[in-house]
Formats: C-alpha cells, structure tokens, sequence
C-alpha cells in the first residue's frame, strides 16, 4: 500500500458514545495541524453516537458502522487498515486533544527522526476536574513498555516507516498488546514531555474495573508474548504497584 506522505489517520473506535464523542471530534477538528483524516469505528452502538458524528461537515471524517458489536479491538483494527496515512495515531471517543496535539508530536518526530512517540496526558474526572499528569520518560524499549504502557489517545506511530501493526482481539489491555507489537519494530519509543491529551477517567470505563485489567494483563504477558512465569509475576506486581499507588 501506498501511504500519503505526512498525512496522519487518527483511530477512534466507538461504542454509545454520544455523550462525550462530539467534544473529542472537535478537539481533532481544532487542531493546528489539519492535514489528517479521522476514521471513526462505529461498534453497533445503541445510541445516537452514529447521528452525532454524521452531524459534521468534514470530509476529513469518515465513518466506519461494524454490523454487529465485535469490541474496540476489531473496531481499531478496521481503522488501522483503512487508514490511508504516513502517521497513524489513536484517539478513544471520550478523550479529548490539545490543539497543538499533532502539530508539535509530528514536529517531534520528524525532526528527530522518531518512528514511535507518546506524550504525557492529563487525567480528569466527570466532573471535568483534573485529578492527574501521568509523565513519560524520554524513552522506552520493550522491556520499558512492558512496565509503563503509555496512554492510548498520545501515541502516533510512523506506518510508512514501521509498516502496520493490529491488535489481538481480547476485550481489555488489547492496546499495551498493540504497542508491544510496535515496539518490537521500531525498538524505541520516545515521550514528548508535554501533556497534549486530556483522558478521563469513568466509572464505568472498561479500565476502571482493576481486577479484569490485571487478569487481561496477565494474559497478555503469558498467552500472547510468551513470557516466564517468574518475569510475568514480577510485572504484574509491578503493574499492581502502580495502580494502588494512583
């Protein structure tokens, strides 16, 4: 496949999202940087998030409607292989970007020769309260990532460069699985110390339930990259570590 250079394809799965998935479309159409396409998956949702995203006039928005619910993994990987751009980059339909989001991280990454990159976010509550900036390290390799998966709605990664990449079909932590991949490639990830996206934290979130997380955790540390059983606890209770600490 052939891929338009410096053209970014933003991901976005979507699943009864009409609450908050018009502010995150805007969030993309605000940005300084305007040379991109936003593929969004529609999951077979109940409500009228179909109607909120056909609401805008853009033809940079295109929409995808999966005719039965196949979870945010088929969802993404449907995005993934649609999307036509040098840059490809994710963004969960209740997350929102800074306007400066894409302009500085393609600027980052091109003028330092960067495959693989990921911001520091910002952690807000429904009440639109922030509660939280999660930091990034200048960079990661793969036994990094193992240890600090970095936020979903911050990465972009060069598809031209690194070729494409689709994230196993189980329910939850399909993303950490997805830059696993990634990383394996493009040997390093490397953060951008700003906060260019704003991810808030639900209730009802699938990552807020911390058991199922861990267990998909484990999961993805045995079943699909095969790791020791010592190493893999070792990680997991880093991991537990982490999210009792928060």
């Amino acid at each position: 496949m052939e891929f338009l250079d410096n053209y970014v394809s933003i991901i976005m799965p979507a699943y009864n999202a009409e609450k908050y998935i018009s502010e995150s479309i805007d969030s993309v159409k605000n940005q300084l940087f305007t040379n991109w396409e936003l593929i969004i998956i529609d999951d077979y949702s109940k409500d009228k998030t179909v109607d909120v995203i056909r609401s805008f006039d853009d033809s940079r928005i295109k929409i995808i409607e999966l005719e039965k619910n196949s979870g945010a993994a088929y969802a993404r990987n449907r995005g993934i292989e649609a999307a036509q751009g040098e840059f490809i980059a994710f963004l969960d339909s209740d997350d929102l970007w800074t306007e400066e989001k894409l302009k500085q991280q393609i600027l980052f990454m091109k003028s330092n020769d960067y495959a693989f990159t990921c911001t520091e976010y910002t952690e807000m509550n429904q009440n639109s309260k922030v509660i939280d900036i999660v930091k990034v390290q200048d960079k990661l390799d793969y036994e990094g990532v193992l240890k600090y998966c970095p936020g979903n709605s911050t990465i972009v990664y060069n598809a031209k460069k690194l070729g494409k990449f689709y994230a196993p079909l189980i329910k939850r932590r399909n993303d950490f699985a997805l830059w696993l991949q990634v990383i394996k490639k493009a040997k390093y990830i490397y953060g951008l110390h700003e906060s260019h996206t704003i991810y808030r934290v639900r209730d009802n979130s699938l990552s807020s339930n911390k058991i199922k997380l861990l267990k998909y955790q484990w999961k993805v540390l045995r079943d699909l990259e095969k790791l020791p059983i010592l190493y893999s606890m070792y990680l997991l209770m880093h991991k537990v570590l982490q999210v009792l600490l928060k």
